[in-house]
């Protein structure tokens, strides 16, 4: 796990980005993983700018976003299906019904999540995913004490959970649904990189166990300690309660030099 404490937003969108374009240069027809949410829009401002000046292209890719709200008006501004549309997959170029996002009008959700697992695998897995973090320390909708091994899955939403995320409801808790289908952490952990992104004191207790924690179900996102190619891209605040900031800086540095 790589730890880059930077000093802006729009300076995590850069080095995010940067990842993505190496990526892309690599492998015209990656395979990437979208996050929802505030934390991930400045990389994908930087991806939309870097797109329009013609140095990266999505007309090749595929795209899996992590989750959705069940329950929500298909048209409703925060299904997160027409999130990822308006903040970005609608200005850059991915073609018509590459970007897939999980079926919470199936008939069956179980039957629905078990699919949009399966969807993944078939793709051929994702090559670059993108998360967040909740306060409570979930990535996904993959709330404390549900498995570190868990697949695609229908769960429910905590109080915490929902209190942070009614500042998209108009501040109101009680709009904010109470499930989600949701990639599990095995899922997840299926990536063949993951860029992390967490901005303000809100998530500094949650980035210190992710970081510097044990892995353990109470902070899910621990189990990222697992995984072999991991970058947590984080600003000061968010970095407030780590112990080995001058560490992680000095690691950075070096990275940076030699890559």
């Amino acid at each position: 796990m790589k730890v880059a404490i930077l000093p802006s937003n729009e300076k995590i969108g850069e080095v995010a980005a940067d990842f993505v374009e190496t990526l892309l240069s690599e492998k015209s027809n990656a395979i990437l993983g979208l996050a929802t949410g505030s934390s991930p829009l400045p990389l994908y401002k930087e991806l939309i700018a870097r797109h329009k000046a013609g140095r990266l292209s999505f007309a090749n890719c595929r795209a899996f976003t992590l989750d959705e709200y069940v329950g929500l008006d298909p048209e409703h501004p925060e299904r997160y299906a027409n999130f990822i549309r308006r903040e970005f997959t609608d200005q850059v170029d991915f073609p018509e019904g590459a970007v897939n996002t999980p079926n919470d009008k199936a008939e069956n959700l179980n039957e629905g999540a078990a699919a949009y697992d399966a969807s993944i695998r078939e793709a051929g897995g994702v090559d670059f995913q993108i998360l967040g973090i909740g306060s409570d320390g979930h990535i996904a909708f993959n709330e404390p004490g549900e498995s570190l091994t868990s697949r695609t899955h229908v769960g429910f939403l905590t109080d915490q959970t929902r209190e942070d995320n009614a500042r998209f409801f108009d501040g109101d808790i009680t709009k904010v649904p109470t499930r989600a289908m949701t990639q599990g952490l095995g899922t997840i952990m299926e990536a063949r990189q993951i860029v992390l992104i967490a901005q303000g004191k809100g998530k500094a207790r949650a980035v210190r166990e992710l970081v510097e924690g044990g892995v353990s179900s109470r902070w899910p996102a621990t189990i990222l300690q697992m995984h072999q190619n991991v970058f947590v891209l984080i600003d000061e605040d968010a970095a407030s309660e780590l112990e080995l900031k001058e560490h992680y800086r000095e690691d950075w540095a070096k990275y940076v030099e030699f890559n």
